[in-house]
């Protein structure tokens, strides 16, 4: 071994390697780019990788998990919450272990977050095949699990010599850390290989500091973009979530008062606005409201920013009812900027705004329209005055979702952060939860991920110790997992988590009903085959986890059992019984798969709806 050379294992070069690496964060410090990793250890990974993180814990510390799925997700949220400037590592060993992270690695890559995964693997020399947790592949040698992550992966590797390091692991990085590419990076790490010793370079070694790029747009893009909105009578900003990873807020606010362009928000894009902004129109689409979806409909002209447009956002591509609606796509990514043949503005969030606005110069759309504004917003946010106050009813005098919403949003301030994802809670918080602080808000729809609630609450306490974490977990979710209840008391990351019992899926109930359907499997008592309903205690579940727990059954009581789990020194769970059938409404349509025969007639007209309501569709 040379001077300049240090022989380190596979595993052992991996850890020192992530260690190196730093990045600028919001703040403008510098800080190490691995927040840490997240493991759970077996016969993939305990021996050399697991030794390896040992040896570093003062510096790489390792956190444990409890699921490989929830200390994935756990990342994902932590990402978030960091703005993709700090980033985590979950490590599995070989098997279900490795499979178990598939379903987190499609979050990341659905919502264009990173992470880094390390997968333990079979040997290279096949000489132990078939080794414990192997799924073989007769016909081809070199596949295992692991190639499962193909599929939901931005960067995949499998390392086979020790050497092939120094160029996989800066790829990795560089990739998730791509403002267009953005997403988790895999490496499989075969066990062999893994314990195998190399005398590696210590260049490779050296500090390196991260800052997001910020690739600038074409003039001739941007020139296009300002010449449709010189001549746009009624334009509008779809504010996604690339805004808050530019950083771009600001840029937004000043690009909508200087020019007059109101702004709406994708679930991802919530809190690029406070919600009492004077250009702040509200939630668009499926789970928005009745003012950003009456907005998109009149608009002529509309920027979406930072947005991957799913179909919840676009209402399946039918809330742009204007015929003559042209789309301007401001966006890292390519392949978002020019989705339904939008004038693509292929670049960096913030300084796309800022050139735009400079570009346009006085140009303002007409007073009018943020007279349309202030009409349509003050009218949603009556309706949510109404439905969510102490006073509101259900039919069946159970506390509804927008109803505990209201009242934990009534109560936020400055250091409240929220959180949820799947089932009923996603259209709920996105029109009921208002935003008083830029940048808190995170509810993962981009995959729709039931479980994300517990994991990302672990992750985003993590990343933010000065915030009060707030979660909103349906009982459908809290079954899935719940775990990382037990992760966030170990690791002392306090989180807040309220428990609404609708008695199963009914969020999914809702769905099938109003296609027409019967109501069956989605709640616990329309399933003719569950003989023994049992009611699940989830206060004394979360307490037998090491949290703080208790049952309420009126918003008064929720809202006094709030103000305990601030001052509680734990995780704290609050549950209580909600109705099954209350949803707050003014969603736009969305397009699903309704049977085009069958015996209901209920089923007939949903499908005739459907078809009817694709004639406003946009198409290409």
């Amino acid at each position: 071994m040379s001077s300049d050379t240090i022989r380190l294992t596979t595993s052992q070069a991996i850890v020192k390697y992530l260690i190196a690496q730093k990045s600028v964060q919001v703040d403008g410090s510098v800080e190490p780019l691995f927040g840490g990793v997240y493991a759970i250890f077996g016969h993939g990974n305990v021996t050399a990788l697991g030794h390896a993180l040992e040896r570093a814990k003062d510096e790489l510390p390792t956190f444990r998990g409890q699921n490989e799925q929830g200390m994935a997700l756990a990342g994902v949220a932590y990402a978030k919450a960091k703005r993709r400037r700090q980033i985590m590592v979950a490590t599995s060993s070989v098997g279900p272990g490795a499979t178990n992270m598939v379903t987190a690695a499609g979050v990341a890559h659905s919502n264009r977050l990173p992470l880094l995964l390390i997968s333990g693997d079979t040997f290279t020399s096949r000489l132990p095949d078939p080794v414990l947790q192997q799924v073989e592949h007769f016909g081809d040698p070199t596949q295992t699990v692991n190639d499962s992550f193909r599929a939901v992966t931005r960067y995949w590797d499998r390392i086979t010599k020790p050497e092939q390091l120094t160029t996989s692991l800066p790829h990795a990085i560089q990739t998730i850390l791509d403002p267009a590419d953005c997403g988790p990076a895999f490496i499989g790490l075969p066990q062999d290989v893994g314990s195998e010793a190399y005398d590696f370079p210590l260049a490779f070694f050296e500090e390196r500091v991260h800052d997001i790029s910020r690739p600038r747009p074409d003039s001739a893009q941007l020139a296009e973009a300002v010449r449709l909105l010189r001549g746009a009578e009624k334009p509008l900003i779809v504010a996604g979530g690339g805004v808050h990873y530019s950083l771009a807020e600001e840029a937004l606010a000043d690009f909508a008062v200087t020019h007059n362009v109101p702004v709406v928000e994708t679930v991802a894009g919530k809190s690029c606005m406070t919600w009492d902004h004077p250009m702040y129109g509200g939630p668009i689409g499926v789970t928005g409201g009745t003012s950003a979806n009456a907005l998109a409909a009149e608009a002529d002209v509309v920027v979406a920013v930072g947005s991957r447009l799913l179909d919840f956002t676009t209402g399946s591509w039918t809330v742009f009812k204007n015929d003559n609606v042209k789309i301007i796509g401001v966006n890292t990514a390519r392949f978002d900027a020019t989705k339904h043949h939008s004038t693509p503005v292929v670049g960096d969030a913030r300084e796309a705004l800022t050139e735009m606005s400079a570009m346009l110069g006085d140009y303002r759309a007409g007073d009018e329209w943020s007279t349309t504004v202030a009409t349509e917003i003050a009218q949603h946010n009556a309706y949510i005055d109404k439905i969510a106050s102490k006073e509101a009813s259900s039919d069946s005098g159970l506390p509804t979702y927008a109803q505990v919403v209201g009242a934990i949003d009534r109560k936020a301030d400055d250091k409240t952060f929220a959180l949820a994802a799947a089932g009923g809670f996603p259209g709920e918080v996105n029109n009921g939860w208002r935003a008083k602080q830029l940048n808190s808000f995170d509810c993962e729809y981009g995959y729709s991920c039931m479980g994300y609630e517990t994991s990302g609450g672990w992750g985003a306490a993590m990343a933010m110790p000065d915030k009060d974490v707030v979660v909103f977990c349906g009982d459908g979710s809290w079954m899935m997992l719940n775990s990382d209840i037990y992760s966030s008391v170990l690791h002392g990351h306090k989180m807040i988590v309220i428990v609404c019992d609708n008695g199963g899926f009914a969020v999914i109930n809702r769905l099938q009903t109003n296609m027409g359907g019967e109501p069956y499997n989605n709640l616990i008592k329309d399933n003719p085959t569950v003989t023994n309903p049992v009611a699940v205690d989830f206060a004394k579940h979360a307490e037998a986890m090491g949290a703080i727990a208790e049952t309420v059954s009126t918003i008064d009581e929720l809202e006094a059992a709030y103000d305990r789990a601030l001052a509680n020194d734990r995780t704290t769970v609050i549950a209580l019984v909600t109705d099954a059938y209350s949803w707050t409404e003014g969603g736009s349509y969305w397009e699903v798969g309704v049977p085009e025969v069958s015996e209901l007639d209920s089923v007939l007209q949903a499908r005739a709806d459907v078809v009817a309501g694709k004639a406003d569709q946009r198409i290409g």
